[in-house]
């Protein structure tokens, strides 16, 4: 179905791995355009609850941008390649109201260090690297490196990595903020699935209002309090809050439905 994507749906958990190994997984136009597609059935298919993003082979989450399709851009021809990126790919991992984990499996440099961040939050393997060298091809990041370097790690630290071009470790991510666990390779997707099992064992539709109001706060046209508030009231109408409530009253497990 994809010519450089593998995805697989276990237990209404879409696993979906970059696979261009001999390219350390460069994100490519390709990569861009059918990961719009994949997303577009996030967002529709009913039996998608949880996403995971990962690369394949030990080396490499997503080693940056394939640079070859670099050579022969000018301004507008750059500024249209990050905006479709961001508004096809990254933004929509951002807002997605299903979970979007990314398990880092290596290098995730630039454009790869990019696509992690958009995800809601990420797990690394003890190898993984971290960075956003675009500065050494007199870039900058183009797919959001900036805003959420900024928003996850801090001015200091992120304005650091920027100029500097300097890859961190997973021990230093961690201590960052960037990751939230680090594991072994071999821990890496298990580790994720099971916390990804306690979320989806949650009201799903108090899931996407944790995930909508965090994204309130670096949203500057909205008020993120205001969103809370009204989310919070908006909940109180869906039967699974009943079935929350009425749960926690009876000392029963909830059976929540989306509804």
């Amino acid at each position: 179905m994809y010519q450089t994507l593998l995805v697989s749906l276990e237990e209404n958990i879409l696993t979906v791995t970059i696979n261009r190994p001999d390219k350390l997984n460069a994100l490519n136009k390709s990569v861009i355009e059918e990961l719009g597609k994949v997303f577009d059935d996030v967002y529709s298919n009913h039996d998608i609850k949880a996403v995971i993003l990962t690369g394949s082979g030990p080396k490499s989450f997503v080693a940056g941008a394939d640079i070859s399709e670099f050579s022969s851009l000018d301004a507008k021809g750059g500024e249209a390649l990050a905006r479709h990126g961001q508004e096809t790919v990254f933004d929509r991992i951002e807002r997605c109201p299903k979970p979007v984990v990314a398990a880092v499996n290596g290098f995730a440099l630039g454009g790869g260090c990019e696509l992690a961040m958009a995800c809601h939050f990420r797990l690394a393997s003890e190898t993984a690297r971290f960075g956003q060298p675009e500065v050494n091809l007199g870039l900058i990041p183009g797919y959001g490196g900036t805003q959420r370097l900024t928003q996850l790690i801090g001015k200091g630290r992120a304005i650091e990595m920027l100029l500097s071009a300097n890859m961190i470790d997973a021990a230093t991510a961690h201590q960052y903020g960037l990751v939230n666990h680090v594991t072994t390779a071999e821990e890496l997707l298990p580790k994720t699935k099971t916390i990804l099992q306690t979320i989806l064992s949650k009201a799903p539709l108090a899931v996407a209002g944790c995930i909508e109001a965090a994204n309130a706060v670096y949203d500057e046209k909205i008020n993120g309090y205001d969103t809370e508030i009204r989310l919070f009231g908006e909940l109180f109408d869906t039967a699974d809050a009943k079935e929350g409530i009425t749960a926690f009253l009876e000392k029963r497990k909830a059976a929540f439905q989306a509804k």
